[in-house]
């Protein structure tokens, strides 16, 4: 499954331009999109998803031209927004058979078999009779991906799963995507770094409508190898002056200590040590000097 994207642009009706001139090679696998809030992640999903459409460019997947063929896009698509409405007060089983219904799955025994295996797969099997409205979190988004996952869609489309999810929520959440990215294209978008790190083999970092940075987690990585370094500052006189004079990536308590993290080819000064680079340090670097030109 291959996803290009070239040249995307869009400006909202009051003059927000929120996607410019975005470019993107997804493969197969999973694919992980990174960037702040209002970044423009999700505008760019749900015109992948063709929700929206955009002013400029194309989309093609695998020789459909999502833009204008949509209804062929959204045979193969399996999309989970940011925020997704269900009926309260059916049940998973329920509401799951009714979108299956929705996606042209129209076999009965099909139907059924399909549901059950998502129910089983998303580990919803033992409350799939319970109301919607009673789920948890993690819960929800797990229904998410079911629903997202039927009539076998060979795109998946993530928004922001994980976010407001406990840490158990998390991991479970996030050993479903892994299992699902083996088989079809999973694009990931979120804010949460640790989330690309740990599931993407691939990935790009968007701010203000635009792509700064495209590749592997580890290529990213090793473009600031040696030249992230780390301070415990003494107060806000230190901190302010280290601010003034360096660049700094972050910013953070540990452990009750105020942690500096700085980039600086060399060693910028007594009390800094050289510390192992985290993808952290790539996005907020690649971010703020965004920000700054």
């Amino acid at each position: 499954m291959a996803l290009t994207i070239t040249d995307l642009s869009k400006t909202y009706p009051n003059g927000v331009r929120a996607l410019k001139n975005v470019s993107l090679n997804v493969g197969s696998g999973m694919f992980g999109l990174l960037g702040p809030n209002g970044a423009g992640k999700s505008s760019l999903m749900r015109t992948v998803a063709t929700l929206q459409d955009a002013d400029a460019g194309t989309i093609q997947l695998d020789g459909i031209d999502v833009l204008k063929d949509k209804d062929e896009v959204r045979k193969v698509l399996g999309y989970l927004p940011q925020e997704f409405g269900v009926y309260p007060k059916m049940s998973a089983i329920d509401m799951l058979t009714h979108l299956a219904v929705l996606k042209g799955v129209t076999g009965a025994g099909e139907r059924k078999a399909m549901v059950e295996a998502l129910l089983q797969q998303t580990n919803l099997w033992d409350v799939r009779k319970k109301a919607l409205s009673t789920y948890s979190g993690g819960m929800k988004q797990r229904f998410g991906i079911a629903q997202a996952l039927l009539a076998n869609p060979r795109l998946i489309i993530v928004d922001e799963p994980t976010a407001g999810l406990d840490p158990a929520e998390r991991n479970r959440f996030l050993n479903l995507l892994s299992s699902i990215g083996r088989d079809v294209t999973v694009i990931l978008s979120t804010h949460i770094v640790d989330d690309v790190l740990e599931l993407c083999p691939r990935m790009a970092i968007i701010a203000q409508g635009e792509v700064l940075l495209e590749g592997s987690p580890n290529d990213c990585l090793t473009t600031l190898q040696g030249q992230i370094w780390s301070h415990v500052v003494s107060g806000e006189e230190e901190l302010r002056t280290i601010e003034a004079e360096l660049e700094v990536v972050s910013s953070h308590l540990v452990a009750g200590q105020h942690e500096v993290r700085v980039f600086s080819p060399t060693n910028p000064g007594a009390g800094f040590n050289s510390v192992p680079t985290e993808l952290e340090d790539v996005y907020f670097l690649t971010v703020a000097r965004h920000a700054v030109n």
